[in-house]
């Protein structure tokens, strides 16, 4: 096999014929043209990665190939392979209603009324699985809009079902219990700005709706009227102070959303052009397993049965004997074929008082929910880049194969998989968390590469590929890559954070063959597209090339 190997932005550039070396500059017209693509006046200030590969692994192209890049939500690809692998896309997570029932007195719940969280994470209102838009029915003019579907829907099953054992007293109070995972709602180095929004919702095993609500900010009737503000919460659960003015129609609109640490108070500001389209926005829920608690216990308030106590959330408070760091590294028993092996120094649940509670000893199951498999959420995670699911089944991993279902016990069991089984060498990256948020995660686009090439040998690999977006068609590529010839051509995951890009995954190239790509760019100029536009460019020059 030839090749030529240069130099270009400081780090290494290469590309291989698979036979003689090719002429240019540095090598072969493909490395022309991505030279002169991230050459451009826009984007040559930034940091780019790329590599290129065949299936069998074969080197096509790369540029800074084993330099440090944030992956953004390419972290996602390592915990849903991660996760498919040691935990199968057939298993499921189950979430139950829990209490003291004698048999002498069957109607009564002797205590607390316990929701016990099982790591599920769609309590909600979304379509699963998931379909394509270009699958979904066609709306035509007039058409009615679809009714929305509620949220809470799965606490409205687990409600009906405990009204259906006859349940018409609980003694005690309702209890939200997310102790499957230590109560640990953010990785490390999560923005506190992202805080407020669903997209830095917090991680709870008893998770409802994806863990945030909705707002909806509208105008006035004139200008500088004060606007309108609704927030679709099943319970009072925020209090929301607001001062939104309404600007003129040409203004444009400038929403912003403030809630401090801990608190149950959201401050709305700014302005909202008149006539325009209503602004809507997804806020976090601060503590998932209290609301939950507390719209069970108002459903079941509505059937009437009485609940003499309140709502309230039960977690299991955590602490790390070794940093995060330290303890992602160390290696776990067997971790080969049975990775995981057995558990070293779990920690257990210990308690003084309410250790039934704390527990769940001599309470009968009076409602249940089995989630759908984790192929089907595999796929939500990847398309829709969902990060609080990446999040769950990062913890899900710590939990099952680790010491405890903690972010450091989960990412220790990802770094066990992609060193000792995947290949990837151990000082290519390091991940923070499950979902690529974190601003201390870094990866090379070499083991990006080497993963997506690891996969499609695997038994799991069919489900997995299905999870990743296709250009033009679904997901966070359905505006990118709208025409032919690569629409419907490109599967890859994305990411976004901050001044970080990425994309990676397989194109299906001009000549029929699939290659394997990682395209990374950490430093790009604020507030631009002009990265992701010369990415976009790149795979074109890739899929034209091979």
């Amino acid at each position: 096999m030839g090749g030529v190997v240069g130099f270009a932005q400081g780090g290494p550039v290469g590309c291989s014929s698979g036979g003689a070396a090719v002429q240019g500059a540095p090598c072969g017209l493909l490395a022309e043209q991505i030279g002169a693509l991230l050459g451009a006046p826009g984007v040559v200030r930034a940091h780019w990665g790329v590599k290129v590969m065949g299936l069998d692994g074969s080197p096509i192209y790369w540029m800074n190939e084993g330099q440090f890049f944030q992956p953004a939500s390419n972290a996602k690809l390592y915990t849903t392979a991660t996760a498919m692998a040691l935990l199968g896309g057939g298993t499921t997570f189950e979430t139950k209603v829990v209490g003291k029932v004698s048999g002498s007195d069957s109607r009564t719940v002797e205590g607390s009324l316990v929701l016990v969280g099982g790591g599920d994470g769609n309590l909600s209102g979304r379509d699963v699985p998931y379909v394509s838009p270009a699958l979904r029915p066609k709306r035509q003019a007039g058409d009615a809009p679809p009714p929305k579907v509620d949220p809470m829907r799965y606490l409205q099953a687990l409600a009906d079902q405990v009204a259906a054992r006859g349940i018409q007293v609980v003694t005690g109070d309702v209890v939200g219990d997310d102790q499957l995972f230590p109560w640990e709602p953010y990785p490390q180095d999560w923005a506190v700005d992202d805080l407020v929004w669903g997209y830095g919702a917090p991680v709870s095993a008893l998770t409802v709706g994806d863990n945030q609500m909705t707002l909806t900010v509208g105008s006035g009737t004139a200008v500088d009227d004060v606007g309108t503000v609704l927030l679709d919460q099943a319970v009072p659960y925020y209090r929301v102070d607001w001062s939104m003015r309404t600007g003129t129609s040409n203004g444009g609109s400038s929403v912003q959303v403030d809630r401090a640490i801990g608190s149950k108070v959201l401050r709305v500001y700014g302005s909202i052009a008149l006539h325009g389209v209503p602004d809507v926005e997804e806020i976090a829920i601060q503590d998932p397993a209290e609301y939950a608690a507390m719209v069970l216990k108002a459903m079941l308030e509505a059937k009437g049965i009485l609940v003499k106590g309140s709502a309230r959330a039960l977690h299991l408070e955590g602490y790390e004997e070794e940093g995060f760091l330290a303890q992602s590294r160390v290696p776990l028993p067997a971790a080969g074929e049975a990775i995981g092996g057995a558990k070293s120094g779990r920690r257990l649940i210990s308690c003084v008082n309410d250790c039934d509670l704390r527990t769940h000893a001599g309470m009968t199951t009076l409602a249940s929910h089995q989630s759908p498999p984790l192929r089907d959420d595999v796929v939500i995670t990847n398309k829709v880049s969902q990060n609080l699911h990446a999040e769950l089944m990062l913890r899900q991993l710590g939990n099952a194969l680790g010491d405890v279902g903690t972010t450091a016990q989960g990412a220790r069991v990802v770094r066990a998989f992609m060193t000792t089984k995947v290949g990837i060498d151990g000082e290519d990256f390091v991940l923070f968390d499950g979902s690529g948020l974190s601003g201390h995660d870094l990866v090379t686009p070499r083991a990006t590469a080497r993963l997506l090439q690891y996969a499609v040998g695997q038994p799991w690999f069919a489900d997995w590929k299905k999870s990743l977006p296709v250009g033009g068609e679904d997901g966070s590529l359905m505006s990118r890559f709208p025409k032919a010839p690569l629409a419907g051509h490109v599967f890859a995951k994305t990411g976004t954070l901050g001044e970080a890009r990425a994309l990676s995954g397989y194109l299906e190239c001009a000549s029929g063959k699939t290659v394997i790509f990682s395209i990374m760019v950490g430093n790009h100029a604020p507030r631009s597209n002009a990265d992701r536009d010369a990415m976009d460019k790149v795979v074109a020059a890739i899929a034209a090339a091979n």
